[in-house]
């Protein structure tokens, strides 16, 4: 399945802070961590806990997210369905990289072991 310029506009206009909360949830209804949230979440974009909240406090954008980010070289390794969407097949580049915290926060649910989901070889 593609995304359309429409869709990848929607996902760049959306609001990181907005979805954050939705992430917490997620993984903490499956007996994980904010902890563990946060440290996939430093991985994949180099923000540490207190650039991460400066960015919710500030209402960035996911475009103004990814853009700040330091995106890290092993993220490429991330791949998989996503929303409906094959990741390593999404032609936009921010909205790859949404979907590639996506797909990091749902192995986290998933209970996938954190070395595995860090894709650190």
């Amino acid at each position: 399945m593609k995304t359309t310029p429409e869709h990848d506009k929607r996902i760049a206009e959306m609001k990181f802070a907005s979805v954050y909360p939705h992430y917490i949830t997620k993984v903490e209804k499956k007996n994980r961590t904010k902890e563990e949230l946060h440290q996939v979440i430093e991985w994949l974009t180099g923000f540490d806990k207190h650039k991460l909240q400066e960015l919710i406090d500030e209402n960035v954008t996911f475009e103004t997210f990814f853009k700040k980010a330091k995106l890290n070289t092993n993220a490429h390794l991330i791949k998989g369905m996503i929303c409906g969407y094959r990741i390593e097949e999404i032609k936009s580049p921010l909205t790859q990289q949404v979907r590639y915290l996506d797909k990091l926060v749902d192995e986290l649910a998933k209970g996938r072991k954190m070395e595995k989901i860090l894709r650190d070889i």
